[in-house]
């Protein structure tokens, strides 16, 4: 469906948990943030409720997301529903990688279409300051039993200052079928866009490693990365420039978190809660309904670095990647 600003609305990025199993630095405190009680979590029933009705309406995209999406029980079981759901063409999944290895040839055989894998750093030390946790060597397991799997796999890395190995993370394109997106860092949660790394900067310092990088001229994946080639590449290398170069005018999505709020922007607290119309007995027509009230009202554009009102204050964990 479009929204006011005439945008193609098809893509829903599901949280299906507020856990997670790591703490990173730029998405929460090291003491990790208080979890919403279990009975404020959508079941797995009104998650594929709102997917219903969220096809309906033309998306036909959906991506899980967390915290960690693969600490809750059953995620494979739900992704397979909802590549079920008639219009549902793509399921996806983002991951901190910990626990793919051991689920991902339950995924493919679910149906599962690919796997995001935040990965910042192959320094197995940075890797735990990082984190605050967890063990690199699992993470790169992960990825090659992933794509053994037959998923296809894509990195998402947000270089910071004093951690910015954005030639070596771009090197694992290299031999392997795997797209590795670099993405600024904004200020939503934890994150301090001082301390990010400018696209313009990565592109350059990847020139003078590997060779010009030039611009993949079609679509490529489902959101806001632009995508380059650098010859003798298997994989693709992305940037995902939201400080930099305000990429909203294409913004194609809409989050669902895990408590059943149905957030239209990631800068703003705005959006519609979709959890009291499910327990609140609304049918599936009064359910799609708003939803589609609720995207037709998307903001133009975010605000980051300006004086706006209604701007997030949640975690990222709490929000959903």
């Amino acid at each position: 469906m479009k929204d006011q600003y005439n945008r193609e609305i098809d893509y829903l990025r599901v949280s299906v948990t507020d856990r997670c199993n790591l703490r990173c630095v730029y998405c929460m405190p090291e003491e990790g943030v208080e979890p919403v009680a279990h009975e404020e979590i959508l079941s797995y029933e009104e998650i594929l409720r709102v997917c219903r009705c969220a096809a309906k309406l033309g998306f036909w995209r959906v991506k899980l997301t967390g915290g960690e999406p693969l600490v809750r029980r059953g995620v494979a079981g739900l992704a397979r529903e909802i590549k079920a759901i008639p219009g549902i063409r793509q399921v996806t999944m983002t991951t901190n990688g910990v626990l793919l290895g051991d689920y991902a040839e339950e995924l493919a055989a679910a149906g599962l279409d690919a796997v995001n894998v935040s990965l910042d750093t192959l320094d197995p030390e940075a890797f735990h300051r990082i984190t605050r946790r967890g063990e690199l060597s699992r993470v790169l397991d992960s990825i090659d039993r992933a794509l053994a799997a037959g998923l296809r796999v894509k990195l998402n890395c947000v270089p910071t200052r004093g951690n910015d190995e954005v030639e070596r993370l771009a090197a694992l394109a290299k031999d392997r079928p795997i797209d590795v997106r670099f993405i600024e860092l904004m200020p939503v949660g934890e994150g301090d866009p001082s301390e990010g790394v400018p696209a313009d900067e990565i592109r350059t310092r990847l020139a003078a490693a590997y060779g010009p990088l030039t611009e993949y001229p079609g679509e490529w994946g489902n959101g806001p990365a632009s995508y380059c080639d650098i010859p003798g590449f298997a994989g693709k290398i992305g940037f995902i420039s939201a400080m930099s170069h305000r990429f909203c005018g294409g913004c194609n999505r809409v989050r669902l978190t895990a408590t059943g709020f149905l957030k239209l922007c990631l800068h703003f607290d705005e959006g519609t809660d979709l959890r009291g119309l499910l327990r609140g007995g609304a049918d599936d027509a009064a359910l799609t309904e708003a939803v589609r009230a609720a995207v037709w009202g998307k903001p133009a554009h975010h605000l980051f670095g300006e004086t706006a009102a209604h701007v997030e204050q949640r975690k990222m964990v709490q929000i959903g990647g």
